[in-house]
């Protein structure tokens, strides 16, 4: 019998039809404000197309960093005034949780068994082996596509173990949905002198990983993956361009018994994402709907007297930062953790630097593409910008070069250590002393003082700093402007590929979102000597003591090199970045991931499913790759359905190991065909 979450919320007092009245009208009310705000950042923020490019790419000249200030401090008046009726540090239920007020009325109604919020690579994963499960399984992602890293965020390229590779002890999903993007056909531009359509891994030739490709075969794929899987859970239902708003608790606030977000339908249907989201993301995530959107709210729910489990896939941990759920963020001090490389200090700023990708070409536009670079006006110097850019020792091209490390099409399918850059091969520009962005002066993601004072958990967007995402599109366009400017060669020029049809499908040529490498990391209940669980340095590396043994309740496998891009200050102050942390593979121990890593404190119905597993800094910076993502979310999928499917009356996620019910779990995953064993 599966316990019902619904018992508790029903005991709720109903409210009176007067104090209905008011929450409608408050509601409306909230609508309008915020919908004034949207339409001041639109106006301040409206780009042209591809074929207007100074405005797409460096905005309005004279006015574009003003009004953006300006679009941040009206959001932090407006949510933080008492214009809804109530103060922002009074919005909180009786259960302690965060409560979202206005909350509009839903549009549509989703009944789920599992809900994953994020269709991230883990998202992904997750919300597949959910499925298979049999658990009627909802997926809601921001972006317009699916797939995370392998698509939205411009990293398609699998950065695997060397050992692994050798070994192909990766799961049969892995090595299934590997498969399906190698097969996926894209488009190829003409230029190129490929006849097209082309099969993904006939224009494969990258020495970053086995398998680099077009962003659009990762979104293709992933969208085959759960349209294959659902046809084990009749119901389930996914979507993009759907945003994460909030959520409710029941009495006891232990138990999710509603995901709250808000879909977004383009008026235009030739809308093209702009690929600048510090211009995007407050419509993105806005309940109004605007000139370029109409807007749904949705609710997920369980469905009737039914169990409802959730899997926070996001990059970032959002459902983690929204509902305050126990986590850190940045470093933590060696006097904390006892780890060899910790600093001395923690910085709860200092995560790993994110970065926007971008798509060269080898192709003579005759300067097109550079004199729209020219025209990126960003927040402070381009002497300071240019002054981080360095390949590092690496050639431009051919062989072992940054072209083509990351290189997503060749013409010729010359080796990619050996052979030669051709005229139309296609690079996906990923670099750390190029377009990482790695200072904090803001830090991208938010704690939780700077979401209380910002007024983002009634009106999320993210938990993400606007600012810092503007100058990190600016430092992304700008080393693609450098590259053109010192790196072109006769016969080997260089474009920047931006507009429809471009590889990432933006009008600006940057990623829709940018690579996370590391966000909000959640706390462990008690395991493995440990009050609050997470895994350590010593827990990775063969060359240190103390290193635990996580096997009695392993769920997933992650193995990589330690491979920290570090945070820093513009004036060059004391970070608390663990940099020395960085290890090649070699020392590297494979990581058996415990269920208790997964698993947060104080919601009994929640998971993680990618990478906001409970683990320091320094051992997110192996955890954080693709395989170790996908394995991660697998596990989680698979666990919730598992858990829903289980003859147990009120089984909880915490108490599957303390019953001694991990065996029969351990055995079911390893039925789906996840590995866990070196």
């Amino acid at each position: 019998m599966q316990k019902s979450y619904r018992s508790s919320a029903a005991k709720r007092n109903r409210p009176s039809r007067k104090q209905r009245r008011r929450r409608i009208s408050l509601w409306r009310l909230g609508r309008f404000i915020v919908g004034c705000v949207l339409l001041a950042a639109i106006a301040s923020s409206v780009f042209n197309g591809f074929s207007q490019p100074q405005s797409e790419i460096s905005g309005d000249r004279q006015s574009s960093a003003q009004s953006e200030a300006a679009v941040d401090a009206k959001l932090s008046n407006t949510l933080r005034q008492d214009e809804l009726g109530e103060k922002v540090t009074e919005l909180v239920d009786s259960n302690g949780r965060p409560r979202l007020d206005p909350l509009p009325p839903a549009e549509e109604v989703w009944e789920c068994q599992v809900v994953v919020v994020g269709g991230s690579l883990g998202g992904i994963a997750a919300a597949g082996h959910a499925m298979a499960t049999g658990a009627q399984t909802c997926l809601i992602e921001l972006t317009p596509w699916l797939g995370g890293q392998v698509s939205s965020q411009g990293v398609p390229a699998l950065d695997e173990s060397g050992a692994m590779q050798a070994r192909q002890n990766f799961s049969a999903s892995w090595r299934a949905f590997k498969d399906l993007v190698a097969q996926q056909p894209v488009a190829v531009p003409p230029w190129t002198g490929l006849e097209s359509p082309q099969q993904s891994a006939d224009l494969n030739s990258c020495w970053v990983s086995g398998l680099c490709f077009l962003p659009r075969a990762g979104a293709a794929a992933a969208q085959q993956w759960l349209q294959a899987a659902s046809n084990r859970a009749p119901n389930s239902r996914w979507g993009t361009s759907i945003a994460f708003k909030g959520a409710s608790f029941d009495a006891s606030g232990r138990q999710i018994d509603a995901i709250y977000a808000v879909k977004r339908v383009p008026k235009d249907d030739r809308y093209l994402p702009k690929g600048r989201l510090s211009q995007e993301l407050v419509s993105w995530y806005s309940w109004s709907s605007d000139d370029t959107y109409d807007k749904v709210p949705i609710r997920l729910q369980p469905l009737p007297g039914q169990s409802m489990i959730v899997i926070d896939a996001t990059d970032t941990g959002e459902l983690v930062g929204w509902a305050n759920i126990p986590h850190r963020t940045g470093s933590e001090p060696k006097s904390l953790t006892g780890e060899f490389n910790a600093p001395d200090q923690a910085n709860p700023d200092c995560n790993q630097a994110y970065t926007f990708p971008f798509v060269m070409a080898i192709l003579d536009d005759r300067g097109e593409s550079h004199s729209i670079l020219q025209q990126v006006e960003p927040g402070f110097s381009r002497e300071e910008h240019r002054s981080r850019f360095d390949l590092e020792g690496f050639p431009m091209f051919h062989g072992g070069s940054l072209f083509n490390y990351r290189r997503i099409l060749s013409t010729t399918g010359s080796d990619s250590r050996r052979g030669k850059t051709a005229p139309g091969d296609l690079s996906i520009i990923n670099w750390n002393r190029g377009n990482d962005w790695v200072f904090m002066d803001p830090p991208l993601i938010l704690t939780e003082d700077k979401i209380v004072a910002s007024g983002q958990r009634q009106n999320w967007l993210g938990g993400l700093s606007l600012e810092s995402l503007k100058e990190g599109e600016n430092h992304a366009l700008l080393f693609a402007e450098w590259l053109i400017e010192t790196q072109s060669q006769p016969g080997l020029p260089l474009t920047y590929l931006a507009g429809a049809g471009s590889p990432l499908a933006t009008r600006s040529g940057l990623s829709m979102y940018p690579y996370i490498r590391e966000g909000r990391r959640i706390l462990g209940r008690s395991a493995y000597g440990q009050e609050t669980f997470m895994i350590l340095e010593s827990d990775i590396r063969t060359d240190l003591s103390k290193g635990r043994d996580f096997s009695p309740t392993v769920v997933a496998l992650a193995h990589y090199d330690v491979d920290i891009h570090g945070c820093r200050y513009r004036n060059s102050e004391i970070t608390g970045e663990a940099a020395a942390a960085s290890v090649k593979e070699y020392v590297v121990r494979p990581l058996q991931i415990p269920i208790e890593a997964l698993i947060p404190i104080g919601v009994d119905n929640l998971l993680i499913g990618g990478k906001g597993i409970a683990v320091s800094h320094i051992a997110n910076a192996m955890t954080r790759l693709h395989y170790a993502e996908w394995s991660i979310g697998a596990a989680a999928g698979a666990t919730a359905g598992w858990t829903l499917n289980q003859d147990v009356s009120g089984l909880m996620l915490p108490d599957i190991v303390p019953t001694e019910r991990f065996m029969p779990l351990n055995e079911y995953l390893m039925s789906q065909g996840l590995r866990f064993t070196w």
